[in-house]
């Protein structure tokens, strides 16, 4: 899966595709066979070789069964039933017995999601590597600070750094509590009653579903049909990250212009060019990530309202439009944690161009260290508790603190 008009896309490789999609629902019903097998509900041999009743070929044709039933499910059941059918007559009978489509999608979507929260959660790890290296190194590279797009006070670029690695901490701080979305289970209304009737009363059918989650490494709770908290959790944590990342974005952007020319990214493997312009070269990176950070907050948006137009015992069309609306916000953030860490790692500092920055902002950018303490030098310090802020920083970066 490549998507030609958002750059990048393949960096995300076979995260959330239609394979992988079909492939997590194929094992959660294994799954959720194997707990019944396992507690001795069921009377089966779990075939091993579920997966393999599906390939690439059969993607385009339950593509178009999923409307006949509004979920990609359906077509998916009956297309492993009719193939297992021969092969193990019990196992096809108890196949999906118990389960409803949204346990199994709700499911799935989790499983998707746990993937992509692995790929950002490296990608940050190796981003706060940089940037803390990045701050250590630049603690007394003396730069002009701006706010309002003008020059304020002199600040270091070891500063700015740690403004940086603050947003990704704080990012990674959010994921972390985000990213362990839970097995969503609960039968065609969430009561857990069919569950409850074919293993034998309500503690067995919980059992039941703390089997299937242990099989699929998720944590067990209780179903969650209708309170969509776990996605919209999963949503909002992306969408820090793409915050966080967009601002390093355009910072990048406004540094690398050539009248600043304070920061340079990486020109590997002719980045950055132009169709007509050979003189140019573009902060491609900056310029992708920052595309990706104004994109990815209506899409979290919408996670939310489908969560907030849940109604009775499934919504109807709430549910439904979570599916596509996460999995391109997912891909999205994975593309953007990569390009992030790329950047960062190969970014170039010109500390000569900030210090002269500075120079040339002077006096001006000196006027409120004269009207707080008047006849102090220029040259002195005026950096306020900048070591002290980068070494915080550091320090919870390191998770010293």
């Amino acid at each position: 899966m490549s998507d030609l008009l958002w750059p990048g896309d393949h960096r995300a490789g076979d995260l959330f595709t239609d394979a992988s999609v079909v492939a997590a629902m194929i094992r959660v019903e294994h799954a959720w066979l194997t707990a019944l097998a396992e507690l001795g509900v069921a009377g089966i041999t779990v075939p091993d070789d579920l997966a393999e009743l599906v390939g690439p070929d059969d993607l385009p044709a339950l593509a178009v069964g999923a409307e006949s039933g509004g979920n990609p499910l359906i077509p998916l059941l009956k297309l492993l039933r009719s193939r297992l059918r021969g092969r193990n007559t019990a196992a096809a009978g108890w196949l999906h017995k118990g389960l409803t489509s949204q346990d199994v999608v709700d499911t799935a979507l989790v499983l998707c999601l746990r993937d992509a929260i692995a790929r950002i959660r490296a990608d940050l790890l190796a981003q706060v590597g940089a940037l803390s290296r990045l701050a250590e190194e630049h603690r007394e590279t003396r730069m002009a600070g701006r706010t309002l797009t003008q020059h304020a006070i002199p600040i270091t670029f070891g500063l700015k750094a740690a403004g940086w690695l603050t947003g990704i901490l704080d990012a990674r701080d959010q994921l972390a509590v985000a990213g362990k979305p839970p097995i969503q289970i609960g039968g065609a209304a969430g009561s857990l009653a069919a569950p409850a009737a074919l293993a034998g009363g309500p503690a067995r059918a919980r059992e039941l579903v703390a089997v299937t989650a242990r099989h699929l490494g998720l944590p067990a709770r209780e179903p969650w049909h209708t309170s969509r908290a776990p996605l919209t959790r999963v949503a909002d944590a992306f969408v820090t990250c793409t915050d966080a990342w967009g601002k390093i974005a355009n910072d990048v952007l406004v540094g690398a212009r050539p009248e600043v020319h304070e920061l340079i990214e990486s020109t590997a493997a002719g980045r950055g060019g132009s169709s007509a312009m050979p003189n140019k070269q573009n902060p491609v990176h900056a310029v992708l990530i920052k595309r990706a950070a104004l994109a990815a907050p209506p899409f979290a948006a919408l996670v939310h309202a489908g969560a907030a137009a849940a109604v009775d015992e499934r919504p109807d069309g709430g549910w439904h439009v979570e599916w596509a609306t996460l999995r391109t916000l997912a891909r999205r953030t994975v593309v953007a944690g990569a390009q992030t860490a790329e950047l960062l790692a190969g970014l170039r500092v010109e500390t000569g161009k900030m210090l002269a920055t500075l120079h040339e902002a002077r006096p001006g950018i000196d006027a409120e260290q004269q009207s707080i303490t008047p006849g102090v030098a220029p040259d002195q310090p005026y950096l306020g508790a900048t070591d002290e802020i980068i070494d915080a920083v550091l320090a919870r970066a390191k998770g010293t603190v």
